[in-house]
């Protein structure tokens, strides 16, 4: 199913010089199929399911630190995507059970801090701020995985 996620702004990366203004990233499955002007993508994909955001829509971010402290790994692990972020690195993901719970919840794993991008054909992690820099939605390899009301 393709959902079209549609924000005051969208930037391809967080230091985008030229954001999107009314832009929209339109998810198919785990992956990104366009980004692009929130009007051009619904006359390309009329089909899709939208969700509007306020804010500034832009790519997951990488948690670099180690994960907050919480009773259990899958808290851990949802503390980390309540804040936007979609990677974590191997270094932090220091035991079986975070590991698994990265991984059940689609959160990658990686060597190295990487800058996230949002591409096509590129994975579909996307976070969305509100003015005052609170994530208000992430999604996580095409799943909405936080929303905050």
């Amino acid at each position: 199913m393709l959902t079209m996620h549609a924000a005051d702004e969208v930037r391809r990366t967080w230091d985008d010089p030229e954001p999107i203004k009314d832009g929209a990233v339109v998810v198919d499955g785990t992956r990104v199929r366009a980004v692009g002007p929130a009007e051009d993508l619904r006359l390309r994909f009329p089909g899709a399911r939208v969700r509007q955001w306020s804010g500034v829509l832009g790519p997951g971010r990488v948690h670099e630190g180690p994960l907050p402290d919480a009773p259990s790994p899958r808290e851990q692990v949802h503390a980390v995507l309540k804040s936007g972020a979609v990677a974590i690195l191997r270094q932090h993901a220091n035991t079986p059970e975070l590991r698994s719970a990265a991984e059940r919840n689609h959160v990658s794993i990686l060597p190295h801090p990487a800058p996230p991008v949002l591409a096509e054909a590129g994975r579909a992690d996307l976070a969305v701020y509100d003015g005052a820099g609170v994530c208000t939605a992430t999604v996580c390899a095409g799943r909405l995985v936080h929303r905050r009301r």
